[in-house]
């Protein structure tokens, strides 16, 4: 007998990869805790979950854009502009980083340069990246709040307990 296919919950996916994505970020803005070689790794895994992000969203990234300027909400409109300038600046902050590598590029034999206008554009980007994902963050709070909620397991309360009669109640009182 086949088993019915599993159906995935779309935004459960979202919500993990979203939280992931957020985690390598933070490891990776503190190269000083986790040293330059987990720094540049992470930002270069930090790249392909990018990607694959943008491949989650792909469906709505087309629909917006489809509707820019004609019928999106305003919402929709400064959310398409935040998530272009993220990735604007996410892909200077990975070129950049990578154009002054001093462990993985090298690693692999391949010689950068360590200074000058590069490490300033890497530093400028990473730190407007850091106002970005606050913008982006706040502006889905309420999606990751309400994501939260449904996965965490539900507390019974009294209005979900079985109501006693009065009359029940005053039969215990007296036992």
């Amino acid at each position: 007998m086949k088993q019915a296919p599993v159906k995935t919950n779309r935004n459960k996916i979202n919500l993990f990869f979203d939280i992931a994505i957020f985690i390598t970020f933070l490891i990776a803005m503190a190269p000083h805790f986790s040293g330059m070689a987990v720094h540049e790794w992470l930002g270069a895994a930090f790249g392909a979950a990018i990607v694959t992000h943008l491949l989650l969203q792909w469906q709505w990234i087309v629909e917006v854009t489809r509707r820019m300027f004609s019928t999106a909400q305003w919402s929709a409109r400064i959310n398409y502009i935040l998530n272009t300038l993220l990735f604007i600046d996410v892909t200077l902050v990975i070129f950049s980083g990578l154009m002054i590598s001093e462990v993985a590029l090298p690693l692999l034999g391949i010689q950068t340069t360590h200074g000058g206008i590069w490490r300033m554009l890497h530093g400028f980007t990473a730190d407007f990246f850091l106002v970005l994902v606050g913008l982006h963050v706040a502006l889905h709070w309420q999606w990751l709040v309400n994501m939260v909620k449904r996965m965490l397991p539900q507390r019974h309360t009294a209005r979900h307990l079985p109501q006693v009669s009065a009359s029940a109640q005053t039969t215990q009182k007296e036992a």
